[in-house]
């Protein structure tokens, strides 16, 4: 799959994100988890892909079904307070 370099800049700083699970990677740009550790090898420096790896493996976050029901998408009571 090609990608245009916006489109790129979005999907790594989606894999980075903590909350954002691979179905959400999947669904939005078409690459299933193993596709995308071999764009993130292929677009980061390897120092940096051993961090990504490191720090995802592992994290039930990335993982929809693996995620507690507290984390998910809405209000968040640590970030703001509703009015």
């Amino acid at each position: 799959m090609r990608f245009t370099a916006a489109e790129q800049s979005r999907i790594i700083e989606m894999a980075w994100e903590d909350r954002t699970p691979f179905e959400a990677i999947e669904a939005q740009f078409g690459l299933s988890e193993q596709a995308l550790r071999k764009f993130m090898r292929q677009q980061l420096k390897p120092g940096s892909f051993r961090l990504w790896r490191a720090r995802v493996n592992g994290r039930t976050t990335k993982h929809r079904q693996l995620r507690p029901k507290a984390v998910e998408r809405g209000y968040c009571p640590t970030q703001y307070k509703q009015r």
